[in-house]
């Protein structure tokens, strides 16, 4: 049986697109994907994080959640949360979109996320201009914070997880 090749959907094709209801879509390698809204232990962890966060950066930049970013013409992420730091945040065009991976992208595992998506995202920010990308596994109550050069470091409770704009975050703290 022969299969029907799919067309790689451009960014500019995308924008196009209705919003489909209760979800919001990503581009994932040219193809529309949707993203359901976070369950309420998710959006609560994302409300968490952003504010330990936005506390810790003290006016270095802005963390914020739901963060839509574009870094190539065939992909378009939402990361749970994400810290930019100010000088790249004051770039980026009030009617458009972020461009590029932010300095800190954190997902918070859901139950539908797939290994293979995770390390598929994690390798598109940090080859996109991610600093470190976050893992945060509400399970086992753990941090695993990645970076460009390919280490990556988990962090549990009674660990420190140091910030890459100064200071430190406790594991505690975030899954308190």
């Amino acid at each position: 049986m022969a299969t029907t090749p799919t067309k790689v959907m451009t960014f500019a094709e995308f924008e196009q697109l209705p919003e489909p209801q209760g979800a919001r879509l990503g581009l994932r390698h040219g193809e529309p994907t949707p993203v359901p809204p976070p369950k309420w232990k998710h959006l609560m962890m994302e409300r968490r994080l952003r504010s330990l966060l936005a506390a810790a950066a003290a006016g270095t930049g802005i963390v914020e959640t739901e963060v839509g970013f574009r870094v190539s013409n065939t992909e378009f992420r939402i990361a749970d949360v994400a810290f930019i730091r100010s000088e790249r945040a004051e770039r980026v065009d009030p009617n458009g979109y972020f461009e590029g991976a932010p300095d800190l992208v954190i997902e918070v595992l859901s139950p539908s996320n797939t290994a293979m998506e995770m390390l598929d995202k994690e390798a598109l920010c940090l080859e996109n201009g991610a600093r470190e990308f976050w893992v945060v596994d509400l399970e086992r109550r753990q941090v695993r914070v990645s970076n460009p050069d390919g280490h990556s470091i988990t962090y549990k409770s009674t660990q420190e997880i140091p910030l890459l704009f100064g200071g430190s975050l406790s594991v505690d703290a975030i899954f308190s």
